[in-house]
């Protein structure tokens, strides 16, 4: 089993990090799709994402993303995104207003087993933000890098009066960040055992009945045991 987080080896400029960040601040912070998801203020604003437009801050995977014009006049998130040697995503600044709580909850296909890592670098933050995966405090602190597996529940609260910040990055896993996962402890080579609710099993196995293979049989008969 893995770490459900880890700070990756590496800090980034707190002065440059904000210094793109006012650039940010003249744009529209679009309100996080996800209403029954958090309590207070949840906003983002995109410097990569599907359409190219700063206000779509939607996030599907295996679609083809693109740089919005925003990127362009922040030159320090970019040296970021470049550090990572990997296809990304959807690049994001997320903002959790004060006294402002993001609910427990999961995002799907959103652990480095997976072959996908979101990456947080906080750029705006301070002690009274609490931020848990799988029920560990994780303690970020601003310039730092960390992944964690969003895979497992999750939850922040900022208790503190002002906003806390952070830029995410949403990587696809390559042999060059299995280099680095490696030298963080990872074993690459993990693979989770899939659980599913009994309505989806069920869902499964309806499906695969529908293409009655040798393969599917035995897919069938191996969910059935479980």
């Amino acid at each position: 089993m893995n770490p459900s987080s880890c700070q990756l080896p590496i800090t980034f400029s707190i002065e440059k990090l904000q210094n793109d960040l006012v650039t940010c601040e003249t744009n529209l912070w679009t309100p996080h799709f996800n209403t029954n998801r958090y309590e207070g203020k949840w906003t983002s604003v995109s410097l990569r994402s599907q359409s190219g437009l700063e206000t779509d801050i939607l996030s599907f995977p295996d679609k083809e993303y693109k740089n919005t014009p925003l990127l362009d006049k922040c030159p320090y998130f970019k040296e970021i995104m470049d550090w990572f040697q990997c296809e990304k995503e959807a690049v994001r600044l997320l903002r959790l207003g004060p006294d402002s709580e993001i609910k427990e909850h999961v995002d799907n296909d959103t652990s480095y087993e997976d072959g996908f890592f979101r990456i947080h670098v906080p750029i705006i933050t301070n002690s009274e933000v609490f931020f848990y995966v799988d029920n560990k405090l994780v303690p970020m602190k601003m310039g730092e890098c960390w992944y964690a597996n969003f895979q497992l529940p999750h939850s922040v609260e900022n208790k503190s009066h002002e906003p806390r910040i952070h830029l995410t990055l949403d990587c696809i896993r390559n042999d060059w960040s299995d280099k680095l996962f490696a030298e963080m402890g990872f074993d690459v080579n993990y693979v989770p055992e899939k659980t599913y609710s009994e309505e989806m099993k069920q869902q499964i196995i309806a499906e695969l009945m529908k293409n009655p293979t040798e393969i599917n049989a035995k897919i069938i008969a191996d969910l059935q045991s479980k």
